[in-house]
């Protein structure tokens, strides 16, 4: 019976789920949820714990982004695809995006505003966060990296004609509408669960504690309000506003919808808090809400259902890596190895007794068929080297198999190097030319700064100088000696002063030069030898302005 194990990733969060087919009958044979602090070692343990060691992994998908385009529907598949692909492309050019650096993946579905057109939902995501996620989960079977909005559906049985709206409250939100039993769009909430559990987290110091917290508290309807306020819930305050913004998000996309909403499904880590279903229902009146519940597990089952429904995630990325759900979204590319067969059997033309009599020729999985068909009887040497032979010659085989195999994917991983780097490159590339500019920016903001500071200066300068002539006339006003009489007072410059003045006596002029020194006048004071001249002595006398 073919099997998978589903694992829904999120920080320091996984939820599992193993998933056995039988025929058409699908079988949970193992689930939970883990808390890590390093994911290799948790999704080894999970395995372990699952018996999963050959079983295919299937795993989320992380910020993936959803686009939509329009075509008529009388394009043939090839011409579809290429136009698919070149609408893709125009709009990466348009938002600056680098194409090389997405891998992509589209779904068909009939366009309900325009029944001569289908719409392509298109799934992008970043080859370093798709690589990135394949090396954490490194050592494991993981054949599978899905979209889980696109894989949330698979847990429900819709009916045609039904407008269904499932709210997949995770660390993010996501919004999956279904109009006619076929995914007509995806949509992503900035609001989530994450806000709720870090806010919890904080007090306790515990993320698993804080998960168990969300998972006993119970949200009361209008009529046990007051219920909620006798008993008290320190935590409600940390649940409700986040819950209060998702419903009013989903509340004004279903308002502003253009097709009807019929029923709304809740799921994710969302539905462990008690009663969050009546919860929305308070918000919509006209639109029944319920819990998602996986269609094939029967109510009467010994396991509680709310233990399912809390892995449901895990669920749905389980049945899409066994074959439900949409097809071609698995973003994880296969393996050479895939495709080697478990075993090369080689028959000679002798049969035993037991042989079957139509299984002289072996048909292998590849395209070579190897058969040998010898007559005759065969000795003990003969067989020998016939098995020697084919032994070689199937070591030859797989051993081309597999040199070729590490050489394409050497190739591969080579072509997603060199498109990160070039990618890198070009974002290194766009900082530079920021950083050029904000330097000539800095360097332009730091030369008017510059301008400024002169400007200032000089006007400060020339205030004082304009205070400073009338102050210092002033002073001189003061101190001049009787007797003295001043010629002229000239400012040569800025700061340096020169007076003539003369008297009849030497004390006089003595004087008057002491008071410009004692009074603090003039700076650095000096005078000129005094010149006699009918009576009279003329000095000149010189300072700077203090």
């Amino acid at each position: 019976m073919p099997s998978c194990l589903g694992l829904y990733v999120e920080t320091n969060l996984i939820k599992y789920a193993k998933v056995t087919k039988d025929k058409d009958l699908l079988k949970v044979e193992a689930f939970g949820v883990k808390f890590y602090d390093k994911i290799g070692e948790a999704i080894n343990q999970i395995v372990s714990e699952t018996f999963s060691y050959k079983a295919p992994i299937s795993i989320n998908l992380s910020d993936e982004a959803y686009e939509y385009f329009y075509f008529f529907n009388l394009l043939n598949k090839n011409d579809l695809k290429k136009a698919i692909e070149t609408e893709f492309e125009s709009y990466c050019k348009e938002k600056g995006f680098n194409r090389a650096a997405l891998e992509t993946r589209y779904s068909l579905v009939q366009d309900i505003q325009d029944k001569e057109k289908v719409k392509a939902v298109y799934i992008s995501s970043n080859k370093a966060e798709i690589n990135k996620k394949i090396q954490e989960t490194e050592g494991n079977n993981v054949s599978s990296l899905f979209p889980l909005p696109m894989c949330i559906p698979n847990l429900l049985e819709v009916k045609e004609k039904e407008n269904v709206l499932v709210v997949n409250m995770e660390e993010k939100t996501t919004l999956t509408t279904i109009i006619d039993a076929g995914i007509y769009s995806v949509d992503k909430l900035e609001e989530g669960i994450e806000p709720i559990l870090f806010s919890i987290n904080e007090k306790e110091n515990s993320y698993s504690k804080a998960y168990e917290i969300c998972k006993n508290t119970t949200i009361y309807t209008m009529e046990g309000r007051e219920l909620l306020q006798e008993e008290g819930n320190s935590y409600l305050e940390d649940i409700m506003p986040t819950l209060y913004n998702i419903v009013q998000k989903v509340k004004d996309y279903v308002d502003n919808s253009v097709n009807k909403i019929d029923k709304i499904y809740l799921t994710g880590t969302g539905c462990i808090i008690n009663n969050v279903d009546l919860y929305f229902e308070e918000y919509f009146t006209n639109i029944p809400c319920e819990i998602l519940k996986p269609y094939f597990i029967s109510e009467n089952v010994k396991i509680n259902l709310k233990d399912y429904i809390e892995v449901n995630s895990a669920i749905a990325l389980a049945m899409q890596g066994l074959g439900y759900g949409v097809k071609n979204i698995n973003f994880k590319k296969p393996n050479l190895m895939d495709k080697i067969p478990d075993a090369l059997k080689i028959t000679t033309g002798k049969k035993n007794k037991e042989e079957n009599p139509d299984s002289k020729k072996t048909k292998s999985k590849l395209p070579i068929n190897f058969s040998f068909s010898l007559k005759g009887k065969v000795d003990v040497i003969e067989r020998w080297l016939i098995r020697t032979i084919s032994g070689v010659f199937a070591f030859i085989i797989i051993y081309t198999i597999i040199t070729t195999f590490l050489k394409i994917q050497t190739d591969i991983k080579t072509a997603e190097i060199d498109e990160v780097i070039k990618d890198t490159s070009a974002q290194i590339s766009t900082i530079e030319g920021q950083t050029a500019k904000l330097k000539a920016k800095t360097s332009e903001f730091n030369r008017q700064i510059e301008v400024f500071k002169n400007y200032n200066k000089e006007k400060e300068e020339n205030l004082k100088s304009k205070n400073a002539i009338p102050l210092l006339l002033t002073r001189i006003m003061n101190v001049v000696p009787k007797g003295v009489t001043l010629t002229s007072i000239e400012n040569s410059n800025n700061t340096h002063i020169i007076i003539n003045c003369q008297s009849k006596d030497y004390d006089s002029l003595s004087f008057f030069m002491g008071a410009l020194k004692i009074e603090g006048i003039l700076n650095s004071t000096t005078s000129t030898p005094g010149v006699k001249q009918n009576g009279i002595i003329s000095v000149t006398i010189e300072g700077d302005l203090p």
